[in-house]
């Protein structure tokens, strides 16, 4: 039934990292550079990269199961599913349809969002939407990125910025004061090119030319992403604050998407955060991609962080160019 709108919020969290730690002493071995020049630059410290066996659908298995256990909720309450992740397990079928298999959740709908770095947010936001309008009682949304095996690890200005990992959240009714408050979405299509991979689709296949110029590994123009990334970040964060009718001192933490050290500090001087509101998780995992600000969720969560009453900020900017944001009570 649609008769009532309902609130809807996340229940529970779960999140997976890979075994593998790589340490910027390990990269250094690999191609010039060094400790102190990628902590300047980037504050990563470490990164963790996924087994050769490894794909995204087992991570977004395991992060869902977590998250499942956390909000208490089993497998065939679940209504749909969702799976965010820019490196799928196969151009066809959708990874959401292998993780649906592995969860053991054959009665539910599943399908993939690509929407870069914002993706998880995006699913959050979607999912939201279904539960508040009736059309599901509990939503599992997941992001797994595996992009250790989309780089080219003898280019330091990107490799030495990503990370594996899958973060997952269940979606469900909530009581009056809780759950999403308000959202925001954006696309620019014009920088659609500013970090992409340039072949391995229908416009550029895989091909002995595209490995040689190694068009199979993403790109990236790394000033014009900080620059948006910062302008789009801070405006989706201030329409979200404005829609839940809140101010910077009423939100508790502000989880931005974990892509660099320098972006979160250039957002915390232009919003006025201080940055003991701001998780980073980053130093230890890089940027894993949309996983980013559900892995700072919920380590969050279960440090004890977020409490009864609180208001977070959820906030994130990819490839695309494309960025959201939410305002969630717990």
């Amino acid at each position: 039934m649609m008769d009532k709108v309902r609130r809807a919020g996340i229940l529970g969290t779960g999140r997976y990292v890979p075994e593998k730690v790589v340490t910027n002493e390990d990269l250094s071995a690999m191609m010039d550079t060094n400790d102190e020049w990628i902590v300047t630059r980037t504050g990563i410290h470490t990164r963790h990269i996924a087994a050769s066996g490894e794909a995204a659908s087992d991570m977004a298995a395991e992060a869902g199961r977590r998250a499942l256990e956390k909000a208490g909720i089993s497998a065939d309450q679940i209504s749909f599913m969702m799976v965010a992740t820019g490196t799928p397990d196969y151009p066809i079928p959708s990874t959401a349809s292998i993780v649906q298999e592995k969860l053991g959740l054959s009665h539910t709908g599943a399908m993939d969002i690509s929407s870069g770095c914002a993706g998880l947010i995006h699913g959050l936001i979607t999912a939201g939407g279904m539960v508040s309008s009736g059309m599901a009682d509990y939503v599992l949304v997941i992001s797994s990125e595996i992009l250790s095996r989309h780089l080219d690890w003898t280019d330091r200005s990107v490799c030495i910025l990503f990370g594996d990992g899958a973060s997952a959240a269940v979606v469900g009714p909530v009581p009056e004061g809780e759950g999403i408050l308000s959202f925001d979405m954006g696309t620019d299509g014009r920088f659609w090119n500013s970090i992409h991979i340039p072949a391995g689709g229908v416009v550029q296949p895989v091909s002995e030319e595209a490995i040689r110029n190694k068009d199979i590994y993403m790109k990236m123009e790394g000033k014009k992403v900080f620059a948006w990334s910062v302008r789009r970040m801070k405006e989706t964060a201030d329409i979200s604050l404005r829609r839940a009718g809140l101010d910077m001192k009423d939100i508790s933490l502000f989880l931005f998407h974990q892509a660099n050290l320098r972006i979160i500090q250039c957002l915390s001087e232009k919003m006025g955060i201080p940055m003991d509101k701001i998780p980073i998780e980053l130093d230890r995992f890089g940027n894993t991609g949309p996983a980013s600000v559900g892995i700072a969720l919920d380590e969050a969560l279960r440090k004890g962080h977020i409490r009864k009453g609180d208001k977070v900020l959820l906030d994130a900017f990819g490839a695309g160019f494309i960025w959201s944001s939410a305002v969630t009570g717990f």
